[in-house]
């Protein structure tokens, strides 16, 4: 029996939204298994094992429960101590194996089926299996759904009653799409569950009114939440004038949410008693764990691998509280003592501090709120979970999140590029390298510059804010106004310097004023005033609008408002403002209409301190406007890939090498693997005598270059180990010396003295593409022009793979130094198309294998009609899952 593999342990999430432990099947869970199968219906044992068998034998039961991990595997689903699941595969032969599914009763329609096929084929495709098989009777229905459904090619055959089913296991489009489906509704469900309860009970509140449960109990009380409180005081009578009971046990209605505030070394206690009594989700305000150091990361993993092995999901700890202003719920389980008014923003927040700060700016700035987690030290519910519930809340029109941290931003993107797509997402940035993280954070290290991860969030159309003054500018755009038809601006005032402030900024934040800036005298007459304003919308070359006003003489600033508020209002543009004295969504600029049913219909314009504020804002959210309405390309079909060479390829040179070790491809096979996605090279024959050396020229023809094979010296030209144009016989001769002697100047007896041969690229521009599986954000792409210039600058564009044909044409036209592929100056234009194309190949192969650490493209020359590669260096890694893998399990924090 091969070593247990821990890694295959994972918390999921079930359809329900509940959780569970999923984990390789051993020994001791024979007596649990035995248990599971007597409990189960005559009609289920026999459709699990096609014979009636009350008791399953004890041989039978041996063979079971002992396996080797390798060609015989299995799973357990455990809630709490009852294992409700189990689910193995027999191997067939080298590449074909056997499964079979056992869920219990009372646990049927769980989909737990679709996610033990999930971790049973990641296991397989890692050891070498690439096709299941499966024997189910017709009346199996169940069974039979959980293979249709997945979203594998299968075939079947019925043959003496029973239906036998084939499929290859292999990653298709759709099964990607079916698992993704599957986690979107079952993620959203839970947090649903969490911020919609019908029940609260509060853990830890005292009698003293400054203490932490005290306080989330009056909040909770003065929201007049709409279900059952509930207070567990072992002593007091009552707390904050409410009746407390002495235990969960004393509470005869089921608990939705449990809101905990005891000291850190007795939540795990308070969290097993809410697991007994069936509570379906707490959420943690104390303090003490992984931001205090190691003791306090283990009592924080302990106390979410408890809560999650019992059905329950964790918000927190270190949590400043959650809240949904919904009038069916008015809920503020927060430390927070008031609460926006009721609207379409969502805030999510990993910082306590700052959780209060978005609450109070909000409610400052007149903007009301769906919904709002603090989610302290992020130990299990995330800002990836807030995303798929928000993504269909229709309370919530705009999402704004402050993240410290993120655990897993390879789905983060994922699912921010779907929401993006139907609503915005503002998230407040921060470096997300993972090199500094505030204390209790748990995230891998980013390889890549911090700029990096901006770029995948824009490829996902997130719009980033350096704070949350940027972020409320943004949002109260979204939360009032239309969103921009195009980059089109008119500027109006009574301003003319605050007018050409506006015009400056405009320009620099890439939006367009084509009409004449309208300044008017600063004593403007209100009737004027809109009348200006109307030429305005009414100018079919204005998209939106800024409009600044400085009190005077004139017209008073209420009537100015008023004015603006109306025609801003009937215009149906995107409209700010900067309104000395009026920061935020307020009633002065806010005009009403009726609507077809009668309703009163507000019509606010969002006004800010400074011009500047106003056009940042404008700015980003027709950049945002322009990305939802542009077509973001297709993921490429290539035929001529051979994804199963490529692995072969991969699993020779990892084969016995331990888990986190990297492996350097040779050249060959480096080539070998590129070949095998379409990417072709130019020939090369390395040389170790002149002799060799000349008649590696004669085959390949002149002009060569020649390079030193030893990477010290092979891409430095600068140190004489790199000469190129080499056209005939005698220098050759004469530059083959000279690279020789940089070598033994350079290298010692032990290291390679090769000399490569390769036919000369026709003249262009060189390049570097990259690719590989980075620790934080995944499988990754970059592109940049070659030169020490484009790395001191950071001029690289990166993107997250799968990328579509339009990632990659944006992904060569941003960098700065871009306008030297297409004619700067007088050079000429290079056909920039097969670079794209080797892009998207890359970005193919990446994806598929995360073991691929890095592959390194230096240079590709692209050239006026085509483009060549030279070179390339492939590193592997001994790791056998990446951070968004596909099988469906939660993250560790």
């Amino acid at each position: 029996m091969e070593h247990y593999p821990a890694y295959w342990e994972a918390d999921v999430v079930l359809r329900d939204g509940a959780t569970a432990h999923l984990r390789p099947i051993l020994p001791s869970d024979s007596d649990a298994i035995q248990t599971m199968h007597k409990k189960q219906s005559p009609e289920s044992i026999y459709l699990r094992f096609f014979a009636p068998l009350p008791v399953i034998p004890k041989k039978d039961l041996d063979r079971f429960v002992t396996v080797d991990y390798d060609s015989r595997v299995a799973f357990v689903m455990t809630i709490g101590e009852e294992i409700i699941g189990v689910a193995r595969y027999d191997r067939l032969d080298e590449e074909s194996a056997e499964v079979a599914f056992n869920i219990a009763d009372d646990h049927q329609g769980r989909g737990i089926g679709s996610i033990f096929l999930e971790h049973l084929a990641a296991a397989a495709r890692e050891r070498g299996i690439r096709v299941f098989t499966a024997e189910v009777l017709p009346q199996n229905r169940s069974m039979l759904q959980v293979f249709a459904a997945a979203g594998y090619e299968i075939s079947r055959e019925f043959d003496d009653g029973v239906v036998a089913v084939r499929f290859d296991i292999d990653p298709t489009e759709k099964s990607i799409q079916v698992q993704e489906a599957r986690e979107h509704r079952a993620e959203a469900l839970s947090v649903r569950s969490i911020l919609h309860p019908s029940s609260v009970v509060v853990i830890g509140a005292s009698r003293k009114r400054s203490s932490t449960g005290n306080l989330l109990l009056r909040n909770l009380t003065a929201a007049q939440f709409a279900g059952t409180i509930s207070v567990v005081h072992p002593e007091a009578d009552a707390v904050a004038g409410f009746p407390t009971v002495k235990s969960l046990e004393d509470i005869a209605e089921p608990v939705d949410l449990a809101v905990i505030a005891v000291p850190a070394e007795s939540c795990i206690d308070v969290v097993r008693d809410c697991a007994a009594h069936g509570v379906k989700s707490v959420v943690v305000i104390s303090s003490g764990f992984a931001e205090t150091g190691e003791h306090g990361l283990e009592l924080q993993r302990e106390m979410v691998a408890t809560a999650r092995a019992n059905g329950m999901r964790v918000v927190g700890p270190n949590s400043f509280g959650l809240a949904n202003t919904a009038p069916e719920v008015s809920l503020n389980a927060s430390l927070a003592p008031f609460l926006p008014d009721a609207g379409t923003l969502g805030l999510f927040s990993q910082s306590g501090a700052l959780g209060t700060a978005l609450l109070a700016a909000a409610k400052t700035r007149g903007l009301g709120i769906s919904t709002f987690v603090s989610a302290g030290n992020r130990a299990d519910l995330s800002g990836n979970d807030l995303l798929q519930y928000w993504e269909e809340d229709p309370a919530t029109a705009t999402v704004g999140l402050y993240l410290e941290s993120i655990g897993n931003p390879r789905k983060f993107t994922r699912i921010a590029r779907r929401v993006s797509s139907v609503k915005p997402v503002i998230v407040i940035k921060s470096p997300f390298t993972g090199r500094e993280l505030p204390p209790g954070h748990q995230v891998r290290v980013s390889s890549l510059s911090s700029t990096a991860l901006d770029q995948v969030l824009t490829q996902a159309g997130v719009i980033r804010a350096d704070t949350i003054h940027q972020l409320f500018d943004v949002a109260q755009v979204f939360s009032s106004q239309p969103m921009p038809a195009g980059r089109r601006l008119g500027v109006i005032g009574n301003s003319a310097a605050l007018s050409t402030l506006v015009v400056q900024r405009a320009r620099s934040e890439g939006l367009r004023v084509e009409t004449a800036p309208v300044s008017m005298h600063p004593e403007v007459a209100a009737e004027e005033f809109g009348s200006r304003l109307a030429e305005m919308y009414s100018d079919p070359m204005v998209d939106s609008v800024v409009v600044t006003f400085t009190p005077s003489a004139g017209a008073g600033e209420q009537e100015i408002a008023a004015v603006l508020a109306e025609e801003a209002a009937k215009s149906g543009k995107t409209t700010v403002a900067c309104f000395l004295g009026v920061h935020g969504v307020k009633d002065e600029l806010t005009a009403y209409t009726r609507d077809e049913e009668g309703g009163r219909r507000a019509h606010p314009v969002p006004s800010y301190v400074g011009p500047e504020d106003a056009v940042w804002a404008l700015a980003r959210t027709t950049e945002y406007a322009m990305w939802r309405r542009s077509d973001r390309g297709r993921y490429p079909e290539f035929d001529d890939v051979e994804p199963r060479r490529a692995r072969e390829i991969i699993e020779r040179n990892l084969e016995g090498v331990p888990p986190g070790e990297r492996v350097l491809l040779g050249r060959d096979d480096s080539r070998a693997l590129l070949e095998s996605y379409g990417i072709r090279f130019l020939p090369y024959l390395t040389s170790h005598t002149v002799d060799e050396a000349l008649a590696a020229a004669d085959r390949l023809g002149y002009p060569v270059a020649l390079k030193a094979v030893h990477k010290r010296l092979r891409h430095r030209m600068e140190l004489g180990g790199v000469r190129l144009n080499i056209d005939d016989e005698a220098e050759l001769r004469e530059d083959w010396q000279g690279i020789a002697e940089v070598i033994g100047t350079y290298l010692g007896p032990e290291d390679d003295h090769g000399i490569d041969v390769q036919p000369m690229a026709p003249p262009g521009l060189a390049c570097v593409i990259r690719a590989g599986e980075d620790p934080l954000l995944g499988p990754m792409v970059s592109f940049s022009l070659a030169g020490d210039t484009s790395e001191l600058l950071d001029d690289v564009s990166h993107r997250v793979a799968p990328l579509t044909d339009v990632d990659a044409r944006r992904m060569v036209r941003s960098l700065r130094a871009s306008p030297r592929l297409f004619g700067y100056k007088g050079l000429p234009v290079m056909n920039v198309e097969p670079a794209e194309d080797v892009i998207l190949r890359l970005s193919t192969l990446v994806d598929s294998f995360p073991s691929v650490r890095d592959i390194e493209i230096r240079p590709i020359m692209v050239t006026e009609d085509d483009a060549h590669l030279l070179s390339v260096k492939v590193e592997l890694v001994a790791e056998p899952d990446r951070i968004d893998s596909q099988r469906r399990r939660m993250s560790l924090g």
